[in-house]
């Protein structure tokens, strides 16, 4: 059997199964997308943007996305100690795919309303 010129490569679904373990998940496109919009955030504001997600989960989810380099965190030295994230420049590159996948959700919850 041949192979066809548009056929995906085995380098390619590597890169895409990467890319869904890093990306993947319910709340780091939530975060992301925050984070986008804001310089910097707190742990808090995280929180209350992300509608619904524990503070247990919201530091799993902080702390894997900091290993992956997508975020940096900074503790403040403020009384009380703050802490906050921010995007590296690296968790940039994903704005686009996030932006893409926003608007593909918003045709598609119109699609399921309308039927």
């Amino acid at each position: 059997m041949s192979a066809k010129k548009n056929d995906i490569s085995k380098e390619q679904i590597l890169a895409l199964k990467d890319a869904i373990e890093l990306l993947g998940g319910k709340w780091k496109f939530c975060i992301l997308h925050n984070l986008y919009n804001h310089e910097t955030m707190r742990f808090k504001d995280l929180q209350e943007t992300a509608l619904g997600i524990s503070p247990k989960v919201l530091s799993k989810v902080l702390q894997e996305l900091e290993d992956n380099l997508l975020i940096t965190r900074t503790v403040n030295n403020t009384k009380p100690v703050t802490v906050s994230y921010a995007l590296t420049a690296h968790a940039k590159e994903t704005e686009d795919v996030v932006n893409t996948l926003i608007n593909f959700g918003l045709k598609h919850r119109k699609k399921i309303k309308e039927k």
